[in-house]
């Protein structure tokens, strides 16, 4: 009987009755599958930390690359809105008057309330306060007058070529019958100008100085 016909002949439910070839046969066969398994499954364990770590980096790197595609894809549109709003940003400049011409721009704020038909108790400019390129002054005015004629002295405030803002408003009827044709407008106008370099180059220094590090001590 050949080989083959043993082998066809061979119970796999019965491994007990095979012939002692065909059962050293088998029992090598289980130990080289199970070597090969060891020799495959067990580094690759050893290596799914860096594994996953890889997978988290290629995503990453994958998540990068396509927000640095978006923004190459839309530099030409950036390059365009970045012109826009330096455009923008100069015109608000120009609208700051220099330190020369706030007396001429405060003349104006008066004048508004004066052709308004209001009766100005009180201008006076206090202290201006410096900002980052700009500084602030603001004045506090007192009118009276009647409320058409205050809505037409916000009107003349808006259509002023400077910018100037309105705070703190406050009215309060002054008729002592209980009418209310004659008001008292409490208001805060600011207006802003800006810095020239001189004035830009101290706030600079100020700001370096405030930064420096005060050793504690003095000399001996």
């Amino acid at each position: 009987m050949s080989f083959v016909d043993e082998l066809k002949r061979l119970d796999p439910k019965d491994i007990g009755r095979w012939p002692l070839l065909f059962r050293v046969l088998a029992v090598g066969a289980i130990f080289v599958v199970l070597t090969a398994a060891l020799i495959y499954f067990v580094p690759l364990r050893n290596q799914m930390p860096d594994l996953d770590l890889a997978r988290a980096q290629e995503v990453e790197l994958l998540r990068t690359f396509d927000e640095r595609q978006r923004k190459a894809a839309n530099f030409e549109a950036y390059k365009v809105q970045l012109k826009e709003m330096e455009r923008s940003f100069g015109a608000m400049l120009r609208q700051l008057p220099g330190r020369t011409e706030v007396p001429s721009l405060l003349v104006d704020i008066s004048q508004v309330g004066l052709s308004s038909g209001l009766q100005e108790k009180l201008f006076q400019p206090a202290p201006e306060v410096r900002k980052d390129f700009y500084a602030e002054l603001p004045i506090k005015i007192r009118l009276t007058g009647s409320y058409h004629q205050f809505g037409s002295f916000v009107s003349g405030i808006a259509a002023l070529p400077r910018i100037v803002t309105l705070h703190d408003i406050l009215i309060i009827g002054e008729s002592k019958d209980g009418g209310t044709d004659r008001l008292t407008l409490d208001v805060t106008a600011k207006t802003y100008r800006y810095l020239d370099d001189t004035e830009m180059a101290a706030v600079d220094k100020a700001k370096a100085g405030a930064r420096t590090p005060v050793r504690p001590g003095g000399p001996g």
